[in-house]
């Protein structure tokens, strides 16, 4: 544990002393955030029209939701990867920050709500209808996770 925090330290202090490092960290972080909660956005608001569509409509919007996951994960990876970078450079204010453990359990519910969106797209890929329903409330509970996400993310930069 020592030997992490030692190093968290040093990536602490090289963080604040190089602006360039700095400036492209938060960048991957936002671009993940665009691209990947952009992408999700996208899809979400496909879905909740296609609930009213024919199936010729449903089954297109089904193959673009599928070609959607990577470009979201992609995000998502981004997002992580540099949350853990910044999460480094500043251990001890993130640590015992509530926001900040606000925000990691909206990830995992938005993680979570990923993996039951995914399932629930590929049965409704078979005709079943009761996953169009599933689609439905995961596609209003992902528009929401990645607005609080991003909230809370706000809220860190400002708040701590």
């Amino acid at each position: 544990m020592g030997a992490l925090r030692d190093l968290a330290i040093s990536w602490g202090s090289y963080y604040a002393n190089h602006a360039v490092v700095r400036t492209l960290i938060e960048f991957a972080h936002i671009i993940g955030l665009v691209v990947g909660g952009g992408a999700a956005i996208v899809a979400d608001r496909g879905v909740l029209a296609a609930i009213k569509r024919g199936e010729l409509e449903r089954s297109s919007l089904l193959k673009s939701v599928r070609n959607t996951h990577a470009v979201v994960l992609a995000g998502l990876v981004a997002v992580m990867a540099s949350g853990v970078l910044l999460l480094a450079a500043d251990v001890d204010t993130y640590i015992t920050s509530k926001l900040f453990w606000t925000k990691m359990a909206l990830i995992v519910l938005l993680i979570i709500n990923g993996l039951v969106l995914t399932r629930a797209e590929r049965r409704a890929a078979t005709g079943d209808e009761v996953s169009w329903r599933t689609l439905q409330w995961t596609a209003i509970a992902s528009l929401a996770l990645w607005l609080l996400t991003t909230l809370t993310g706000t809220g860190l930069l400002n708040m701590g």
